[in-house]
């Protein structure tokens, strides 16, 4: 293969890529507690006999951003927002536990409580269960409080605590669906410091504004690589029609 074509091919193909994991995170500015995928360019030499002069464009995934979003005040008792660095602990798909900064948090009919996507929240014994009540309360520690049917205003009942985390953020990989996990498998301890506001929501860490020039300058590299290609393949057209005799 031509030299410039396969450079422009594989540039393509990997701003392609890029281009994905930017659209994604534009896809979740407005979905809570989500953390924005990194990604970056990195040049690698093409292995094996003939190919010494070759380099093949990649872009990989370096992690997520960390940093804390936005906070947002609802006055809503069961909108929470971890304060500085942690996690709330949840049930994952597969049954195990998982971790995420979602703090929109609703009661299931059944009394479950559970994320805004569905995710079981954990506490110190399992899932937290709410009896009926006529209000419910979550402290700063993530103690989940409620006043059960036909009690007084001053008769709060402890129903459980949330669970919550503060991993290395080394030791967390994002799964498909957005939750964070252990890259052991192993759940991660409890952690005291951890705390929560209620009546609050973390929004998205994206930034959109970058997020959006990041998009048209990734589409206008990958013009620029169309081009090379429709150049090289000119270029090759008119060498064949040189060496033809006559």
């Amino acid at each position: 293969m031509n030299k410039s074509l396969y450079v422009a091919m594989t540039g393509a193909q990997e701003i392609l890529n890029a281009q994905a994991v930017n659209n994604f995170n534009l896809a979740n500015v407005d979905t809570t507690g989500f953390k924005a995928e990194l990604s970056a360019f990195q040049s690698r030499a093409v292995d094996g006999s003939g190919y010494a002069s070759r380099v093949y464009a990649t872009s990989n995934t370096t992690g997520w951003n960390s940093a804390p979003g936005p906070m947002i005040t609802t006055g809503r008792p069961l909108d929470v927002a971890v304060q500085g660095r942690g996690f709330i602990a949840v049930q994952g798909p597969n049954g195990g536990e998982a971790y995420t900064r979602n703090g929109d948090l609703h009661l299931e009919a059944s009394g479950m409580l559970v994320t805004s996507t569905g995710q079981l929240v954990l506490g110190d014994n399992g899932p937290i269960s709410v009896p009926p009540s006529t209000s419910i309360r979550i402290g700063s520690d993530g103690t989940v409080s409620a006043v059960p049917l036909g009690q007084t205003p001053n008769t709060l009942v402890s129903v459980g605590r949330i669970k919550l985390v503060n991993p290395p953020a080394s030791s967390l990989i994002r799964a498909p669906d957005g939750l964070f996990v252990t890259a052991s498998g192993k759940a991660a301890p409890a952690d005291a410091s951890v705390r929560l506001a209620s009546g609050v929501l973390e929004s998205s860490n994206v930034d959109v504004a970058d997020a959006m020039v990041n998009m048209i300058d990734l589409a206008r590299s990958f013009d620029l690589q169309v081009k090379v290609m429709h150049a090289d393949k000119t270029n090759s057209a008119a060498s064949s029609q040189l060496l033809q005799p006559g």
